[in-house]
């Protein structure tokens, strides 16, 4: 896997690199036994010396990139090792080559099925909020070709989604002799975070910071104000819908948001996500109309908006994943809207079919 951090810092100081190095080739060559290793040694060298001038921590203006599958973890549950780790290299494979090479970005970690992502991170230049938006988009029109190859494989659909935040960071290598990496850290790193868990599948959303900078040349829906962890008040967030610059381009609707609902009363048994861990708790509540992507129910106590439920659905036991939209207590009840986000294949053709009889029935 390429280094993206050398790639960058190469690319950044690539002609002095390219003089530097022509000269060691030819002092190396005009000795009239060539020595491969000594001509390697010295470019290692030259490189390391490089390296030593951007060792040191800077406060830098970057835009933050962090995409997370949705579904993933119930994939990894109900396929094997092979077929995830497949999966995963092949995704990452392609979003690689479309934030490095078609945009320059630095990949910063991959995280699981996460990839995070700085534009002005080793190096600053003038359209990094730019070239994070369009690189945003390419990812997720990608996900068409991903997904027409996990259905030929046998596998079901993978959504993604984006948070992208802009702001000052503190930029550098941190660790220690044993291991070091180039990294950055600080608040608007970790807003960045909180806006790419609110993301629903096929979404991009951006953060105040983002949009007041690009609000000339993209298109939103209208603005949330969310609560997120570690701000006392809430921070308002846009979902992208289009980017005008350097082209007009609209980010794909995965599936349509409204699709045929009935009214039902069915009672499951659920659990709660922490992150990705699945707590062992179960708790009881009761479906009062369902989607084909979503459902409105009664569930046991409070939950945090935007928090993820699993559960066995009904009709054929398969596990489906859920996100809390918004949730309300009326008469000592909690009632819950959720977005599916990760169903398997045969609980979307049961909720269909059951959906399709009672319509008809009806």
């Amino acid at each position: 896997m390429k280094n993206t951090f050398f790639h960058n810092l190469i690319e950044q100081y690539k002609d002095k690199l390219a003089s530097q190095i022509v000269d060691i080739v030819k002092q190396t060559s005009a000795i009239k036994e060539f020595n491969q290793k000594e001509l390697n040694s010295k470019i290692i060298d030259l490189l390391n010396n490089t390296i030593k001038t951007k060792s040191l921590t800077e406060s830098k203006y970057v835009t933050i990139l962090l995409s997370d599958l949705r579904g993933f973890t119930a994939m990894a549950e109900n396929y094997s090792p092979s077929s995830i780790i497949e999966l995963l290299n092949r995704y990452l494979t392609t979003m690689n080559e479309i934030i490095i090479t078609q945009y320059g970005g630095t990949i910063d970690k991959f995280m699981g099925d996460s990839v995070m992502v700085l534009f002005g991170a080793p190096e600053s230049k003038s359209d990094d909020i730019e070239r994070a938006l369009n690189c945003a988009l390419d990812m997720q029109m990608a996900m068409d070709k991903i997904n027409d190859t996990n259905k030929a494989m046998g596998l079901p659909n993978l959504f993604m989604g984006i948070g992208i935040n802009s702001g000052k960071v503190i930029a550098g290598k941190i660790g220690s002799e044993l291991h070091s990496e180039y990294t950055v850290i600080g608040d608007e790193v970790n807003l960045a975070s909180r806006i790419s868990a609110y993301s629903m599948r096929g979404q991009i959303l951006i953060s105040n910071n983002v949009f007041n900078e690009t609000k000339a040349f993209i298109e939103t829906g209208e603005p949330k104000d969310v609560f997120v962890k570690g701000k006392k008040s809430p921070v308002r967030i846009f979902e992208l819908l289009a980017v005008k610059k350097p082209v007009l381009r609209f980010v794909p609707r995965r599936e349509a948001r409204k699709n045929p609902r009935v009214e039902v009363e069915m009672p499951f048994i659920y659990q709660k996500l922490s992150g990705k861990t699945i707590l062992p708790e179960n708790y009881k509540g009761t479906i009062l109309n369902i989607s084909y992507n979503g459902m409105l129910a009664i569930i046991e106590g409070p939950i945090d908006t935007f928090s993820e439920i699993k559960f066995p659905f009904i009709m054929t036991g398969s596990d489906i994943y859920a996100k809390i939209l918004k949730i309300s207590e009326v008469g000592g009840q909690y009632k819950a809207n959720l977005e599916f986000t990760s169903i398997q294949p045969d609980a979307r053709e049961a909720i269909k079919g059951f959906i399709g009889r009672i319509i008809q029935g009806s």
